[in-house]
């Protein structure tokens, strides 16, 4: 008994130092492959429709129905196939459909900034970009840095739609009013244009703890509020200041990009339901995205484009529960700082 228990501690130690040797060869990879670019997904959403259209047709009509429909659906494509064949060139727009599920630091911008210079590359003035945007706001730069990448679509000259069919508040209205075109789901949120920013202070309990917390800058703005140290009315105008200034400058962008707002009235902070946004002129259309898809499928090509990141080493040894773990925690701890955010 005693030699089977020597024989299975041995082991343990085994595996225990193989895992250890596993995780270690595993980091070398991924240090190796971070070099390495991502992929580019590209799926016709025309096919899907068809493929979709064509399976329920085969379950609710007769084979000489069915028939009939395909013997027209070859005279149509043969009919586009000739006219198409007499330019020598395919007349046939495109819609090149993107996705941004906007969190508090925007890290979709990540993976959109790369689907955009795709696209830019052969994208061309009669074809369309459609970005299905969903985003409740978040940090400035972020947010700021998304915007940006949207406009590089419109200095292409490249007609730019934003759909929205669940939220665009604060830095994602950020994003959507760059848009040539913003529509928006009945009861998609919109809107929130203003800045928010706040930081908890325990100065009071460590000062009764005879806890003391030195702070030492250089320039006298350097930091205006803090969590542990006594916060004075000084820094606390400056940081509402700040805050302000902030403002002042969603508000003339967004100015900027749709003049048809009256922004002192639209840039209180307060949101609106898909069509109230219409009766503000914060969208332009009320419809789901599903609808202007489907709406297109006839004369254009609807192509998706996504573009995927390598994975990193937490999520090719199953460890994404930490990097779930990581978000939950910035997320928090922003929230409680004084990073401001759209």
């Amino acid at each position: 008994m005693e030699f089977l228990v020597d024989y299975a501690g041995f082991l343990l130690k085994l595996v225990s130092i193989a895992l250890v040797i596993g995780f270690l060869l595993a980091i070398v990879a991924s240090g190796k492959r971070k070099s390495q670019p991502g992929s580019l997904s590209v799926t016709k959403l025309n096919d899907n429709y068809d493929a979709m259209k064509a399976s329920l047709d085969s379950q609710l009509f007769d084979k000489k129905v069915l028939k009939n429909l395909d013997k027209e659906k070859k005279k149509k494509d043969k009919l586009d196939k000739k006219a198409s064949k007499k330019a020598e060139v395919t007349t046939k727009k495109r819609l090149y459909v993107l996705d941004f599920d906007g969190d508090i630091k925007a890290s979709a911008v990540e993976t959109m900034r790369e689907e955009i210079t795709a696209v830019l590359s052969v994208a061309k003035p009669e074809d369309e970009v459609v970005l299905r945007l969903e985003s409740g706001g978040g940090v400035v730069h972020g947010y700021g840095l998304a915007a940006s990448q949207l406009q590089r679509i419109r200095e292409a000259n490249i007609p730019l739609t934003v759909c929205v069919d669940k939220v665009a508040a604060s830095g994602g209205y950020m994003m959507a009013c760059v848009a040539d075109k913003i529509i928006a789901a009945p009861f998609a949120i919109l809107g929130s244009i203003g800045v928010v920013a706040q930081i908890p202070n325990v100065h009071r309990l460590l000062d009764k703890s005879l806890i003391d917390v030195e702070l030492h800058t250089a320039g006298r703005y350097k930091r205006t509020l803090t969590m542990l140290g006594e916060n004075t009315d000084e820094g606390r105008e400056k940081f509402k200041q700040d805050l302000e200034d902030t403002h002042g400058l969603f508000k003339r962008f967004v100015s900027g990009q749709r003049p048809q707002l009256d922004i002192e009235a639209i840039a209180t902070g307060d949101t609106w339901y898909g069509s109230e946004a219409l009766e503000n002129k914060l969208v332009d259309v009320v419809m789901t995205s599903d609808a202007y898809l489907v709406s297109n499928y006839a004369e254009a090509d609807v192509i998706h484009i996504a573009y995927k990141q390598p994975k990193g080493v937490a999520e090719r040894l199953g460890l994404s529960f930490f990097s779930a773990l990581e978000y939950k925690a910035v997320s928090w701890v922003s929230k409680l700082t004084q990073t401001r955010g759209y």
